[in-house]
């Protein structure tokens, strides 16, 4: 295996990582390991949006499960929504309905709205379609505004 694989692995496997602790509540910065990827002008853009959705997306999922189960595990001290923030993404599911998880990619109410989407019982699909048309639109455009700045910057 050549360096320039080993190191693309580590590129995109790091942007996969940061970006699926970013849609859980571990702390992650995918969006600035985006922007960051996108201006140093070595990889393909497209490839990065879609590793850093992919990753998204899986986190979001590691959510959906835990609200499928998440009267079992609701009150324990390692559960990852606080009270208050499971309450206000239920209002906002209320509100929204399934459409609320085209803003799953939100910061402090997204997380949680994918762990009320598993404890409502949104079936599998609709859930994997809107959360990863709202993720990647989210991805597309920091990459897009990234690239832009870049350019202008002369850094690309």
């Amino acid at each position: 295996m050549s360096c320039h694989m080993i190191a693309s692995m580590l590129v995109y496997g790091g942007l996969f990582l940061s970006a699926f602790t970013s849609a859980t509540l571990l702390p992650g910065s995918s969006e600035a390991v985006l922007a960051a990827l996108v201006g140093a002008g070595n990889h393909d853009v497209r490839l990065l949006v879609l590793v850093a959705t992919l990753g998204n997306v899986a986190g979001s999922l590691v959510n959906w499960l835990l609200g499928i189960a998440i009267e079992r595990f609701r009150h324990a001290r390692w559960f990852p929504v606080s009270e208050r923030d499971y309450q206000r993404a239920c209002a906002w599911f209320s509100r929204f309905g399934l459409w609320a998880l085209l803003f799953a990619w939100l910061p402090v109410i997204g997380d949680p709205i994918t762990l009320v989407a598993g404890a409502m019982r949104v079936r599998f699909l609709p859930f994997i379609i809107l959360v990863t048309l709202g993720k990647a639109a989210r991805y597309a455009m920091v990459a897009g505004a990234a690239g832009w700045l870049a350019g202008v910057f002369g850094l690309a």
